[in-house]
């Protein structure tokens, strides 16, 4: 499975009452694939507020996703969590939705160890036939999965992907130790072009929601050998990938969303909206790109 250089992990659309807003993540998605060149997108990430979609909402969004990007882009469902039968449980509806590829994120507040989250991932993969990413981030989970705990999961045939937050030494240890079929994605959008420059393959990211075709351009030419110009748009897009982060995600994107023209409301709590002062900053980051 190719999930291609440029996957975005979606944003979830709400509309006033807190409700997702259909009609919303219809042209969020038409936007991705369409305006930011997207060839995959991960519905029910962290970034889509995962914690606060019930199953139900997160199986609906995973049918309404394949439906409407309609082969444009591959479908990944976020379906970890901290409880491996109901991760296996859930992987399996998103199974049953038709989606392209699970995203599995290090089991958080258990602290399991290294056996524990082998066994996790080995359990899931186990149970479904779909591709699978691992998504290692240590700063929301607790726990961090080692080099060695990834490539002994890189051996298991469908798992066939990370999307690593870890420092870029230990991105270069998995990139030339892992199996061909193994690929690796930086999870942290200011390390995108570092990371390919020590054999990652591609980007999950945030910032693609509102800069993607220009991540885009710095990724093509980064493997077309003008490295000059992609530093040049990394630098470009640096101030965006550090400031959608100041304040809790998805917040700052939700509004960077909304002054580019396409609204998709606010967050469910505990998450809050920005504030009049933090939205300005957002305002001056944003326009000025």
């Amino acid at each position: 499975m190719d999930f291609g250089r440029l996957i975005t992990a979606m944003a979830t659309p709400f509309d006033a009452d807190g409700a997702i807003d259909w009609e919303a993540t219809g042209r969020l998605i038409d936007h991705l694939i369409e305006d930011q060149l997207n060839e995959s997108i991960v519905i029910s990430g962290t970034t889509g507020e995962s914690p606060t979609l019930t199953e139900q909402e997160k199986e609906s969004l995973f049918r309404f996703a394949v439906e409407r990007a309609g082969g444009r882009a591959k479908i990944i469902a976020g379906t970890g969590s901290n409880n491996t039968a109901h991760t296996i449980h859930l992987t399996q509806v998103a199974e049953n939705c038709g989606v392209d590829g699970i995203l599995l994120v290090t089991p958080y507040y258990n602290k399991p160890n290294q056996e524990g989250l082998y066994q996790h991932y080995k359990a899931v993969a186990q149970s479904t036939k779909l591709p699978i990413m691992l998504y290692n981030v240590p700063s929301r989970s607790g726990v961090s999965m080692t080099a060695a705990t990834t490539l002994r999961l890189a051996e298991i045939p469908n798992i066939v992907a990370t999307k690593d937050c870890a420092p870029l030494d230990q991105l270069a240890e998995i990139a030339f130790q892992a199996p061909e079929h193994f690929r690796v994605y930086s999870g942290d959008d200011s390390a995108a072009l570092p990371a390919l420059a020590v054999g990652a393959y591609g980007i999950v990211s945030v910032a693609s929601h509102v800069i993607g075709s220009k991540m885009k351009q710095m990724i093509n030419a980064y493997l077309n050998g003008d490295v000059k110009t992609a530093a040049q748009l990394h630098a470009e897009c640096l101030p965006v990938f550090k400031g959608l982060f100041v304040y809790p995600s998805p917040a700052p994107v939700k509004f960077a969303l909304a002054l580019n023209g396409l609204p998709v409301g606010g967050v469910r709590l505990p998450l809050v909206t920005l504030t009049d002062e933090e939205g300005e900053y957002l305002r001056q980051l944003v326009l000025s790109v």
